[in-house]
């Protein structure tokens, strides 16, 4: 069943024949990951990015589902009237996107997916469900009082910045986490499964994987052509995971090839 989401809709540039482009973050991350990126695009075109249910701004709910994750977007469009859209996922926001791509391929021009390979994955985020539950308990007054209780979990500043941006003080001052905590662990193994939809996306696609990550090893590589068979793998050279806040430039530039290829669909 969907939910109503949050999302952040750039408006209609006054001169384009570009479709828009939704965007979906991946675990822990909100629409507001995007922002200096939809500065970019929203020049050309009209941006929608979406927080992801239990994530950002959107509501909280127990099912973690790709099917479900993905019409709950399908919703966001019809709300929109976006009938066909370029598709941008990354992470586990990328599932959503392949899932969506599969499930109703008539709605979807281009998918883009951002390192992640339609497989099951085996690695998990203990340590990151350990940190927000540190914060939790610890009631911290400041983003330093934060950053120093995740850092008994997690070593790497970077990853804690980023997590940082999930925090919000509630009416005492204290700060807490605005995801769904509960229901994304409970939901976890449906986010480590592959995506969902029965038949391959056929429409032109493009994988970006960073070249120091290894979400989308090549032993992946017959799968994402077996799911999306118009599909070109493309590596971000000096990239991890996080590809896009990274090397941003870059991975701006490779989209904006892609899309640019053939305007006509």
């Amino acid at each position: 069943m969907s939910i109503e989401l949050h999302y952040a809709d750039s408006g209609v540039p006054e001169q384009t024949d570009a479709l828009p482009l939704v965007v979906l973050h991946g675990l822990f991350g909100s629409a507001d990951n995007w922002r200096s990126h939809i500065r970019h695009w929203r020049q050309t075109r009209r941006v929608v990015a979406v927080d992801l249910r239990n994530h950002g701004r959107s509501n909280h709910t127990s099912g973690m589902h790709y099917e479900d994750m993905a019409a709950d977007v399908l919703e966001v469009m019809n709300q929109l009237d976006i009938q066909r859209c370029d598709l941008l996922g990354h992470s586990m926001g990328g599932k959503v996107a392949m899932t969506l791509a599969r499930r109703h391929p008539q709605r979807i021009a281009r998918l883009i997916v951002a390192d992640i390979a339609p497989i099951a994955y085996e690695h998990g985020h203990d340590d990151i469900f350990r940190a927000h539950r540190l914060v939790e308990d610890a009631l911290p007054e400041s983003r330093k009082e934060a950053d120093d209780v995740m850092a008994e979990a997690i070593d790497n500043r970077t990853t804690r910045q980023f997590l940082a941006t999930n925090l919000v003080r509630d009416d005492q001052g204290i700060l807490g986490w605005r995801v769904g905590l509960d229901f994304i662990e409970e939901g976890y193994s449906d986010i480590v499964a592959p995506p969902g939809g029965e038949n391959p996306y056929t429409g032109p696609a493009l994988v970006l994987r960073g070249e120091n990550s290894d979400y989308v090893t090549d032993d992946a590589l017959p799968v994402i052509a077996d799911i999306m068979p118009a599909s070109k793998v493309d590596t971000i050279k000096g990239a991890g995971h996080w590809l896009h806040a990274e090397q941003p430039e870059a991975f701006i530039q490779a989209i904006d090839a892609f899309l640019n290829t053939d305007r006509s669909r």
